[in-house]
């Protein structure tokens, strides 16, 4: 952490702290960190996350609003517009999504997908190519209730991308 924002945890805390971070939104804070000690966003956002976790503000995996997300990736050995169309091609999602009723709200060819679960959580899905025929599926489901429906969630998705995988292996 120190090498890539000048400071330990120890001063991050210290310094937000002083500040009264902890009664701001995480949206705050990350602008803080970035524009008052200069920190580029993806790593003003690790401190916030981290600054937040530490003060007790969220555990992992919970968002500022109290919901939780479980996220899930895995590469496979297709081409990306294979990977992909095992998502959007509701045939092929049924073999190993099998009774599930989502909605796709959006989707972006071989790059994401944005799903509707049943329950009315939100799933956010990323796709890319990983070289010759390799590509990537980064699962987000968002907006769960607790910390138990994260664990069962990802290890729902766990199961999911592994029946996903002996579905390419048979095409």
């Amino acid at each position: 952490m120190k090498e890539r924002t000048g400071c330990t945890w120890e001063r991050w805390v210290k310094a937000l702290d002083y500040a009264q971070a902890y009664t701001w939104t995480h949206r705050e804070i990350a602008a803080y960190v970035s524009e008052k000690y200069k920190v580029p966003g993806w790593w003003a956002q690790a401190v916030t996350v981290g600054y937040e976790r530490i003060k007790g503000l969220r555990a992992v995996g919970q968002r500022r609003d109290g919901s939780f997300e479980a996220n899930k990736s895995r590469t496979f050995a297709v081409p990306l517009v294979r990977l992909y169309r095992a998502f959007h091609d509701a045939r092929t999602r049924a073999q190993w999504l099998p009774g599930v009723d989502l909605t796709v709200r959006t989707a972006t060819r071989g790059k994401s997908m944005r799903i509707t679960w049943p329950d009315r959580t939100s799933v956010a899905v990323g796709f890319s190519g990983r070289g010759q025929g390799k590509s990537q599926v980064a699962v987000q489901h968002e907006r769960l209730a607790d910390r138990a429906a994260q664990v069962r969630m990802k290890q729902y998705w766990a199961e999911r991308l592994d029946a996903l995988r002996q579905v390419l292996v048979g095409e």
